[in-house]
């Protein structure tokens, strides 16, 4: 991790100039409905000065964060979400049952059912607005917007000392993931990435059987998304060859200026909003930015991997829309008591050449860890031990991992006691950032020797450019 002084991001400016938009007549930056409930923050300096617990009283004190409140038990959290349609719908019902002070999105119509839902929440399209006018009424909140906003938003939020929940990945580039994990730390906030299957059952058996050495060690770690195991490699995802060449008007809902945030001008298409944005460049990462933190994240929590040492990646390279098929090699070195290990990653195909060599299962999405002593297949929902003849008798170790009390639940309690998250930035951060580098060797079409303090990698000054984007004017972290 670097230092502090290495990357310190530009400060906000004091007056930003909004775009002209027409607004729609039932939905406004500077619309305010009364809130359920409004809690009043107190300042950190007259926190410092009275910070007690008060035993017998059920009063805990929350000291991890810039702005700070006290929480009677069973009290809410006051949280504010931006992109609320979509999977941010999805994110928004994950903390329904605390206060839901406000919803932002810029396009009313995507985001219909949400507004709906909560009457009484404040409604804004801008979340700079939003930020700046009642970050004094909100202790948290949630990030659903595509993947060129995460970090705009979330690092204007932590700069507020607000708790942070933001989908996945964490971000859109290498520099984003570095610069959330560097402010909630700074900050001493409570954060979780929107990894889900995180939380479930099957990745804490999983884990266990590998740090309990059921396999051996592992020194090679295999993960496919979306296999095609009986033909020719298989597009997964919706790229097109070309940028579309037609402009469509802009549909009344929707503020296209907005919803571009800090992303280069495109001219509206329907290619990219409401859901294609994730396979172009310019807003995202391709299937492998969708995919490869739920299902890498299970190595990364199994063997305890960090930065990698180098990344490389193979694909069809296109300079607008994300690669149809990537396979991307990554080296991590050895750490503690464990050893070097080598990570291969699979979207589209071909798939590992050694699957019916081994006799292992083709599973249609998966991760394998493979061992001196054996191997072990896991997806979302179940895992299996190989070769299965060698397993017959083997008796599993008793759980040691406790079950989650839910993704967005364990957030939420953390917010309110200062207790862990098991994918704050720190951890999430540094698996977006492997997710994203390769992406980045794949378009520069080097082997990246990666130095993770300096974010750079040393081999290659082409990858600066797409490590950290250029923002459009009136944006900044």
């Amino acid at each position: 991790m670097s230092s502090k002084s290495d990357f310190v991001s530009e400060e906000a400016p004091k007056e930003r100039k909004e775009p002209g938009a027409v607004k729609p007549p039932h939905i406004s930056e500077d619309l305010e409905v009364s809130p359920a409930t409004q809690t009043h923050l107190i300042t950190r300096r007259k926190f410092l000065h009275k910070a007690a617990f008060l035993s017998g009283t059920g009063l805990i004190i929350l000291s991890n964060s810039r702005s700070v409140r006290s929480f009677q038990a069973n009290e809410k959290l006051n949280i504010a979400c931006i992109g609320v349609g979509g999977r941010g719908a999805a994110d928004v019902n994950g903390v329904a049952g605390e206060n839901i002070i406000a919803l932002c999105d810029v396009d009313h119509n995507h985001s219909a059912k949400t507004f709906e839902r909560f009457p009484n929440a404040k409604r804004y399209k801008d979340f700079r607005k939003m930020l700046d006018k009642i970050h004094n009424e909100i202790d948290a909140v949630v990030i659903g917007t595509p993947d060129h906003t995460h970090a705009p938003a979330g690092v204007m939020a932590m700069k507020l000392g607000k708790h942070c929940y933001c989908e996945k990945p964490l971000t859109h580039t290498v520099y984003e993931a570095r610069m959330m994990a560097n402010i909630a730390k700074e900050n001493k906030l409570v954060t979780q990435m929107g990894t889900q299957i995180h939380a479930e059952n099957n990745y804490r058996r999983t884990v266990e059987l590998v740090q309990s050495g059921a396999i051996g060690t592992v020194r090679e770690v295999h993960v496919w998304m979306a296999a095609n195991f009986n033909g020719p490699p298989k597009p997964t995802d919706f790229s097109q060859p070309n940028a579309p060449s037609d402009h469509p008007a802009v549909p009344d809902s929707l503020d296209w200026d907005l919803w571009l945030g800090p992303a280069s001008y495109r001219p509206y298409n329907k290619a990219y909003a409401p859901f294609g944005w994730r396979y172009w460049w310019n807003f995202a990462n391709g299937q492998l930015g969708d995919f490869f933190c739920h299902y890498c994240d299970l190595a990364f929590w199994a063997l305890k991997l960090r930065h990698p040492l180098t990344v490389e990646a193979e694909g069809p390279v296109h300079p607008d829309s994300a690669a149809k098929w990537t396979i991307a090699r990554q080296e991590y070195r050895a750490h503690g008591n464990l050893l070097g290990v080598n990570l291969t990653w699979y979207n589209g195909g071909p798939y590992p050449a050694f699957m019916e060599e081994k006799k292992i299962p083709k599973w249609g999405s998966a991760v394998l860890f493979i061992g001196s002593k054996g191997m072990l297949i896991s997806d979302y929902n179940k895992h299996q031990l190989l070769p299965e003849d060698k397993f017959v008798d083997f008796k599993r170790p008793d759980p040691f991992i406790p079950d989650s009390i839910g993704h967005h639940r364990e957030w939420v309690e953390a917010c309110k006691t200062g207790g862990p998250t098991t994918c704050n930035f720190d951890y999430s951060g540094a698996l977006t950032e492997a997710a994203l580098l390769c992406n980045v060797a794949l378009r520069t079409g080097k082997k990246l020797n990666w130095d993770a303090g300096k974010l750079k990698a040393t081999n290659c000054a082409e990858a600066d450019k797409l490590i950290k984007r250029q923002y459009r004017q009136g944006w900044t972290l």
